[in-house]
């Protein structure tokens, strides 16, 4: 397991753009596939979309599908939420989180780490 920090939120108007950063100690990071997830007031905690352990391969949630990205670099120990066209609905708080297994998942049981958030605010 890593430790794990999140930056990069703040304000924005719907259509705009943020890139959120996770930045990771440790020695292994390229050994694990990393995830983002948010959470919004009174809901339960989402899946955003993931990352393999070379970046060679993502998915994501249908509601973020073709608006959002992530890319890691693994010499640097960082992983990036790139989150153009945002919406309303992306208010949340949003998480960076490390898996335990290399199976696609969007469980967030299966992820063991996980940053203390970021908050990124949509305004219509």
């Amino acid at each position: 397991q890593v430790q794990l920090v999140e930056s990069g939120g703040g304000l924005v108007q719907a259509g705009g753009s943020l890139r959120l950063s996770c930045a990771a100690s440790g020695r292994t990071f390229s050994s694990y596939r990393m995830g983002w997830f948010r959470q919004a007031p009174g809901k339960e905690r989402e899946f955003v979309g993931a990352i393999s352990r070379l970046g060679d391969s993502t998915n994501f949630a249908d509601s973020v599908k073709g608006r959002f990205t992530i890319s890691r670099d693994n010499a640097k120990n960082t992983v990036t939420l790139q989150m153009d066209r945002l919406k309303p609905a992306d208010t949340a708080v949003y998480y960076c989180a490390q898996q335990s297994g290399l199976t696609v998942t969007m469980d967030p049981n299966f992820f063991v780490s996980w940053g203390q958030g970021t908050q990124v605010t949509v305004s219509s």
